[in-house]
């Protein structure tokens, strides 16, 4: 494992013991009651401070501190024990010195020399002896693989590039038989366990039923074995540097991107995790940071059913008030602008005052712009979108529906439809007092929050029947996806 300088990251959840703050013991002192005692001789570090850290995901985080004596020795202690998984010893730098196991058996002492890191010592672990075997072994292999890739690169025959690349598939067997020893000799080690979390299925060959061949056979057979041996509810996936990794590669590459399927895939996941105290809320924030605002079109769903099946029945107990305050309007404000739902309605006044209903605009598409005459996006990608409108959309019959949203700017707004000659539009806004009215009526929702206007411009493609076909896409993406639909109904 490479070392790297260490980021302090703060602001985790607070289940992870960072920096223990009981009082701490004298060296040479583990009393078995206590959650976790590691002693640890440093040299030649004396009269500092040192830190073992672990992972959170792709993050590093510090898990505990000590101060180590003018004889270079101290000793890591709390009350509490630390979540078992990967952690590594922190120079008063915040340098990442070597990795070592946490497993249940929390009492144990760590012997290092920074001039000789390679050659530390860990008495009274079983798991620590398991892993430094493992991990010399290991060292050696993927030194001369990386030797032989380098060699490849610089071969100058054919001849050359061939043997070497034998070689290497050599040497690569040589590394997976390794890993089988360790799983098969220790199948109970933590180590055994970390090598199964890390493995990716390898691809059979294509197959063939009743002389048909199956081209979807290798990738279904790598998806459906993906997390074999891996169980979720085991908060040990947290404290790996290589788990959050291997579930973004199953999202990217064996989900497909369709919300429906994604949320097959987190309902699984979270239901499965439930149990797990520091798994589950670690899964449950990354796909709700992942999909608040999601890479792509209609992926909020995914948020929503998170919202509605998880902090809406409890889970909000995870969040502190700003937090939880935030994740909730956020839901509100994506529920009534779902692809495939009806638009809200929009009753509301033309620019000169005269009733406006989006429901009587008779087209095939109609294009919702809401735009503030004060923004200077809007006044660079309005503009954009006319032009957009007179050379590509005007034949597909589409209308065009500007928003005004800042009623204190009704003249400077009529001003740039003017000035820019806005004239196939149906310019509208909300009065001030009927905004008042709604707000005044109790309505819990208004025309901002109905179509999740939190940025202008923001924009929908709406069908005939004005269901919402598609949102928040440049507008370059929006003609791509209206051609689209144009050739699809033709």
């Amino acid at each position: 494992m490479k070392k790297a300088v260490f980021l302090i990251i703060i602001g985790l959840f607070a289940t992870l013991n960072t920096m223990a703050q009981t009082k701490k013991p004298t060296v040479g002192s583990t009393n078995l009651n206590t959650g976790h005692a590691i002693q640890i001789s440093l040299k030649p570090y004396q009269n500092t401070k040192v830190y073992i850290g672990t992972n959170y995901g792709k993050n590093r985080v510090l898990a505990d501190s000590c101060i180590l004596n003018d004889k270079s020795e101290g000793v890591f202690t709390s009350k509490q024990k630390l979540t078992p998984g990967v952690y590594f010893v922190v120079s008063p730098k915040y340098s990442i010195l070597f990795d070592f196991l946490m497993d249940e058996e929390q009492h144990f002492k760590i012997i290092a020399d920074t001039l000789a890191l390679s050659d530390f010592k860990i008495t009274g672990s079983k798991e620590n002896d398991i892993f430094k075997e493992y991990i010399k072994s290991i060292t050696v292999l993927g030194g001369a693989l990386n030797t032989i890739e380098s060699d490849i690169k610089t071969a100058k025959t054919a001849a050359d590039t061939a043997s070497l690349r034998a070689a290497y598939i050599a040497k690569d067997k040589e590394m997976k038989e390794k890993r089988k020893y360790f799983t098969t000799t220790y199948p109970k080690s933590m180590t055994s366990y970390l090598l199964n979390v890390m493995q990716r299925p390898e691809a059979p060959p294509v197959k063939v039923v009743n002389g048909k061949t199956d081209s979807t056979y290798p990738f279904y057979y790598v998806k459906n074995h993906f997390w074999d041996n891996v169980v979720f509810n085991d908060n040990r996936l947290v404290r790996t540097p290589f788990f959050e990794d291997k579930l973004d590669e199953y999202f990217k590459n064996y989900v497909s991107r369709e919300p429906d399927s994604i949320i097959d895939e987190v309902q699984y996941l979270l239901t499965v995790a439930k149990t797990g105290k520091e798994i589950y809320p670690f899964l449950l924030f990354k796909f709700t940071n992942k999909y608040i605002s999601p890479e792509f079109m209609g992926q909020d769903k995914v948020f929503l059913h998170i919202y509605q099946n998880f902090f809406a029945k409890g889970d909000t107990v995870l969040l502190d008030a700003a937090s939880k305050k935030s994740i909730t309007e956020r839901a509100y404000s994506i529920m009534a602008n779902q692809i495939g739902l009806a638009a809200p309605t929009l009753n509301i006044n033309t620019a000169d005052d005269k009733d406006f209903s989006l429901y009587k605009v008779d087209a095939p598409y109609t294009f919702i712009a809401f735009w503030d005459p004060t923004c200077g996006h809007c006044k660079t990608e309005i503009p954009q979108l006319d032009s957009m409108y007179n050379a590509q959309w005007k034949k597909l019959n589409v209308k065009l529906v500007g928003v005004n949203i800042n009623f204190k700017e009704l003249t400077s707004w009529k001003a740039f439809i003017k000035e820019k000659n806005l004239n196939n539009w149906s310019h509208v806004y909300q009065t001030e007092a009927d905004l008042n009215k709604e707000i005044n009526a109790g309505k819990p929702t208004t025309i901002r929050q109905l179509y999740d206007v939190f940025k202008t411009p923001t924009f929908y493609l709406l069908d005939k029947n004005k269901k919402i076909l598609a949102k928040n896409l440049t507008i370059e993406q929006f003609n791509d996806f209206l051609q689209s639909q144009a050739t699809k109904h033709n």
